[in-house]
């Protein structure tokens, strides 16, 4: 069994305190928190390793996953993201100034610019890809591979509850 910890503390002093409240939901945030945090921390060591930040490997990734050519519209990688325009502007011209990107006409109307990845970006967004699953999966090493989807579940129903 895992020696106890802080969180295992505030709830036992809840406890204590409080009868009448049931802390657990207290203690599944408190280790969501604390497990995003510790993660966070981790794949931002990962990533920093390849040259980019979080935000960066969101944009390549993102490109990546979108098959062959590897281009999207902005308005398309500012959804799959979640940011402002603006915001996705800044990460573009940054993964640009270094050829990580390009941005060019759409060919199909040249009205409206899309993103490709380059063939530098796509070499990076690869190698840095191996390694962030590898960190993923060694932040999951004592979860078995069985209850992953499980979590994933759970997580997914705390997630749609917690959506206004």
């Amino acid at each position: 069994m895992a020696e106890a910890d802080a969180v295992d503390e505030m709830v036992r002093q809840w406890r204590r305190e409080r009868p009448d409240v049931d802390p657990s939901s207290m203690a599944v945030f408190a280790r969501l928190t604390r497990a995003h945090l510790a993660a966070s921390r981790a794949i931002e060591a990962t990533l920093g390793r390849h040259g980019l930040n979080r935000g960066e490997f969101d944009v390549l990734a993102s490109l990546r996953r979108s098959s062959a050519p590897y281009r999207l519209s902005p308005g398309e990688l500012a959804r799959a993201l979640v940011l402002s325009p603006a915001a996705t502007t800044n990460r573009l011209q940054r993964l640009e100034e270094r050829g990580l990107v390009v941005r060019r006409p759409d060919p199909a109307d040249g009205r409206y610019g899309v993103v490709e990845l380059t063939g530098a970006g796509r070499a990076l967004v690869d190698e840095a890809v191996t390694d962030h699953v590898a960190t993923l999966d060694r932040l999951l090493a004592d979860v078995p591979g069985a209850d992953r989807a499980g979590l994933t579940a759970m997580l997914a129903a705390v997630e749609r509850t917690a959506v206004p």
